[in-house]
């Protein structure tokens, strides 16, 4: 086992069902609903770590930062946090060590990131697809799905030549084969939010409308999951 893996092991949280918001199941908000919900939302506070999931190019990072501030919360991007363990890129960890080792440190840098403090968290495009980080999340966290479609990602993407995943073929076709495998993944998220070519205002604007009409985003891991 490599050293920077060793360095971020830390026990997974015990895993509890994924509960979603509450009856009414997972909360979509548009924009003019996102207007009417402003007053519900005003002085909004999560009581656990908001987890921002979804392809590459969705908008993640800056949303999240974004919203993080908004929110007077930190912000942490997952992929950052390995590339700090580990003293390399993401392009490099893929490169010299492969997939599964850095889904291995992926998968234990966000169980430690969600044992601590209320924060918005960034993830990487595949986290959500493993089923030990969903369960860590729907424990721990809320996950909200930034939804884009495969033109919208695929100019975003386009920006960047530093994607592994994007290095094996044409762009187009690899985003619309993830977008068929991770979708429907996705869609299990507590909170969905399209992420298209708006003001990322607005998205966050969206983003704290349909998380403060999340009735899990205002409970506390431990008091969902008591001892």
């Amino acid at each position: 086992m490599t050293t920077w893996l060793q360095d971020m092991l830390v026990p997974f949280p015990g895993a509890g069902k994924k509960s979603g918001c509450g009856l009414g199941g997972v909360v979509q908000i548009g924009t003019v609903e996102a207007g009417r919900q402003g007053a519900t939302a005003r002085g909004f506070a999560p009581r656990r770590t908001v987890v921002l999931v979804g392809l590459m190019g969705a908008g993640k990072s800056k949303i999240g930062r974004r919203l993080a501030a908004r929110l007077s919360l930190p912000f942490f991007d997952s992929d950052d946090e390995i590339e700090a363990a580990a003293g390399e890129t993401i392009e490099e960890i893929f490169a010299n060590r492969g997939e599964r080792v850095f889904r291995d440190g992926e998968r234990r840098v966000i169980a430690r990131l969600l044992a601590g403090p209320v924060h918005v968290l960034a993830t990487g495009g595949g986290a959500f697809m493993d089923p030990t980080t969903r369960r860590v999340i729907g424990r721990c966290g809320v996950a909200l799905w930034l939804r884009a479609d495969l033109d919208v990602l695929a100019s975003r993407v386009s920006r960047r030549n530093n994607r592994p995943l994007l290095k094996s073929g044409d762009t187009r076709t690899i985003l619309a084969e993830l977008i068929e495998k991770r979708y429907p993944v996705y869609a299990e998220a507590d909170v969905i939010i399209d992420s298209g070519e708006g003001s990322p205002e607005l998205t966050v604007t969206r983003a704290i409308a349909a998380l403060a009409c999340c009735p899990l985003a205002a409970v506390p891991p431990e008091a969902e999951h008591p001892e």
